[in-house]
């Protein structure tokens, strides 16, 4: 299996990628971004974009993959609905665009949040861009993420994540003991992930619960 990954460098995708590289039926990642991952492994290909928005890329380099894992992802704090339009919808779409022409066949898989499709505005954004992408992949499913335990020192890009996890994360395994469908771990992220595109998923859309139950059947 071919996998590429958005977003390797932020929390996230910093899990699903290890759990990529860790998976014997993975073959070959490639992963987008614009910043390196520092990481150095046989399986590991990378293709640094300064611009995320320069969706001119060789058919030749995207070609031949089985699953795309679209991990990455902004804050909608602060900024305006245009704004976040932007760096949400209009960023995956393009890439999912360009993937669906080169490999249609492939299974997307894209990481949303927990409440997408309810009324505030980046719930609104993030269903847009779920609704798009079921357009265009036979094969595509949402991961509307809660509560993520960080199993091997992920480490969130943002600033305020950062510090919110600092003193939430230690509390993150009582919470998961009383209600267990509430948290998941970056280990079964990417273990759902790659399960989801060996033999599918029993649903489209999954939440936390149905990460961890997918990830460990």
């Amino acid at each position: 299996m071919k996998v590429i990954i958005f977003g390797a460098t932020g929390m996230v995708g910093q899990g699903v990628l290890r759990e990529c590289l860790h998976d014997s039926s993975v073959e070959t990642v490639l992963a987008i971004g614009r910043s390196p991952t520092q990481q150095s492994h046989a399986k590991l290909t990378e293709l640094i974009r300064e611009d995320m928005f320069d969706f001119n890329v060789s058919g030749n380099e995207l070609a031949g993959y089985n699953a795309c894992f679209f991990c990455l992802g902004v804050s909608s704090a602060g900024m305006k609905e245009a704004d976040y339009t932007r760096l949400t919808f209009d960023l995956t779409i393009g890439w999912a665009r360009v993937l669906a022409k080169i490999n249609p066949a492939m299974t997307f898989i894209y990481v949303s949040g927990a409440g997408t499709g309810s009324k505030v505005m980046w719930a609104q954004v993030k269903g847009r861009t779920e609704n798009a992408l079921f357009d265009l992949f036979p094969s595509a499913y949402m991961i509307r993420l809660g509560a993520l335990h960080a199993m091997h020192g992920e480490v969130s890009k943002t600033r305020w994540t950062r510090i919110a996890y600092a003193i939430v994360g230690p509390l993150l395994p009582l919470v998961r003991k009383v209600a267990p469908g509430s948290v998941i771990t970056t280990e079964e992220l990417g273990r759902a992930m790659i399960k989801a595109t060996q033999n599918g998923a029993p649903k489209r859309v999954l939440e936390n619960r149905d990460v961890r139950a997918l990830a460990a059947s």
